[in-house]
């Protein structure tokens, strides 16, 4: 047990039985735990499993590769339209934790056995940009260049920013708000 972690569940104010629950289980699992992105998250053979994720209204525990996991009880999740790999177990009390955790090892099991495999996630596709922000790119080199020596996260991020606007002048308007930035090699959200 990682003292980190420890603090982390000690100091939680939501779902606190639910996760130390959870929690029991992936260690018996024999998994290793480390506080990663300020969450417990749980490791096998260096590579990352799964993290807990508390939410508002429910507790998750999130599988990296959770697209790769046979899941014939139907309770992994997606956790979003953007989100292509990840699925997530939701729990919003302690008595459906107790209910899954057979599901839980299982689901652990295969995870592990993804990772010794070797199996890795396909590669995104090359993602169609919004038009204004091609158009931009296409016009200007220096751009082009910057745009293309962020992260792909970070490029993912501008792009469905700048796409997310309903109309024309409001995506050429997010991308001229952004062009600063983009040349500085920061992504949306950073400092």
């Amino acid at each position: 047990m990682d003292p980190l972690v420890d603090r982390y569940f000690v100091t939680s104010k939501r779902w606190r039985a639910e996760s130390a629950r959870v929690r029991a289980v992936l260690l018996d699992c024999g998994l290793g735990e480390a506080l990663k992105w300020g969450k417990p998250c749980y490791t096998h053979g260096g590579h990352n499993i799964a993290i807990v994720q508390p939410m508002n209204a429910f507790l998750a525990l999130m599988f990296f590769k959770g697209a790769l996991l046979d899941d014939p009880g139907g309770v992994l999740e997606e956790q979003g339209a953007s989100s292509r790999y990840p699925r997530r177990v939701c729990f919003s009390d302690l008595e459906r934790v107790t209910r899954l955790e057979p599901t839980l090892r299982d689901l652990v099991a295969k995870a592990i056995a993804v990772e010794d495999s070797g199996l890795t996630l396909p590669d995104r596709p090359a993602p169609a940009l919004a038009p204004e922000l091609q158009e931009r790119l296409d016009r200007e080199p220096a751009l082009r260049a910057a745009f293309l020596a962020l992260t792909p996260g970070r490029r993912r991020e501008y792009d469905l920013h700048v796409a997310g606007a309903k109309q024309s002048s409001t995506r050429a308007r997010r991308v001229d708000q952004h062009v600063a930035r983009i040349l500085a090699g920061k992504g949306l959200r950073d400092a």
